[in-house]
């Protein structure tokens, strides 16, 4: 299919404009593509000249993307994150491909980290890249071929693949209880509670599955990280609901106690999940395909 060059700007000019959407100011574009802000201008005043439609809303010298362009500019992030992904694969793999795993921290070192040892070994040929996210992720915002996430399964245009449920339990260090141990569920409302970005509603959940009703939002700190909460439980910074996997080895050694007997299922779980635009990439079939052998929610991580 043969393309208008009238339809085909500089790539140049496009990261002008998606970077002056992204950053907010000529200056930090100039800087970012190590131009003047005299060329900046130049850049973005030849876009419109070329396209023949106004983009750009300037202010005394303030430079902002009209709003009739933003969905223009969300459409060229779209496009230049393809190509600098498609780049980055040709040039770090470009016989066995690459794969772009964004991933959560804990449950990356603690479940996938062990066994990709196997994936390297099985298939030498392809490069995984990873980085964390605890937030949710934009395929089209950012360029990841698959996500390791917590979650319902419910991402808008995608398919996903379950890798492990999750079960926590309500720990604590001893020097917490030393006046008086709770006796139920609703004695831990006596405690300082220790909440997580990421389960905003997890202490909610895990006390109306023990028949606790609450009347109010529920007090306490919030971490970021199941690892930071550990530690603030184990510096007795109060009660920390965390994955019994992740409690083990505190708990065998006495620094945590279980205020709970057992652990309980979350709503969520743990799943693969790629955009169905990429569920034909080669690389990302053989992850695929190789991960279904490992997902087997209920058998324990590895230690």
């Amino acid at each position: 299919m043969s393309i208008s060059h009238r339809f085909l700007p500089s790539i140049s000019s496009l990261r002008a404009l998606e970077a002056l959407d992204r950053l907010g100011s000529a200056s930090a574009v100039a800087d970012e593509m190590s131009l003047t802000q005299g060329a900046v201008s130049r850049q973005l005043q030849g876009l419109e000249q070329h396209l023949g439609v106004e983009l750009i809303q300037r202010d005394r010298k303030r430079l902002s993307i009209a709003p009739t362009a933003q969905d223009y500019v969300t459409e060229v992030r779209q496009a230049l994150n393809q190509i600098a992904q498609a780049s980055l694969r040709l040039q770090v793999a470009p016989v066995g491909g690459t794969l772009n795993l964004a991933i959560l921290p804990t449950f990356g070192m603690r479940w996938l980290m062990p066994r990709l040892p196997e994936f390297a070994r099985l298939h030498p040929e392809i490069t995984i890249n990873m980085a964390t996210r605890l937030e949710a992720f934009n395929f089209a915002q950012e360029p990841f071929d698959a996500a390791i996430h917590f979650g319902v399964g419910d991402w808008p245009d995608t398919d996903n693949l379950l890798l492990r449920t999750e079960r926590v339990l309500p720990v604590c260090a001893p020097s917490l209880i030393q006046a008086k141990t709770p006796q139920s569920p609703k004695d831990l409302l006596r405690l300082p509670l220790l909440h997580i970005q990421t389960r905003p509603n997890a202490w909610q959940d895990w006390l109306e599955q023990n028949g606790v009703s609450l009347s109010a939002p529920l007090p306490g700190t919030m971490y970021d990280q199941f690892s930071t909460i550990t530690q603030a439980a184990l510096h007795g910074l109060g009660v920390a609901l965390i994955p019994d996997y992740l409690a083990e080895q505190d708990l065998a050694t006495g620094r945590l106690v279980a205020l709970h007997p057992q652990a309980i299922e979350t709503k969520g779980a743990y799943y693969l999940v790629w955009p169905r635009t990429k569920s034909r990439d080669q690389s990302l079939m053989e992850f695929r395909h190789w991960l279904a052998s490992k997902a087997q929610p209920e058998d324990d991580l590895p230690r």
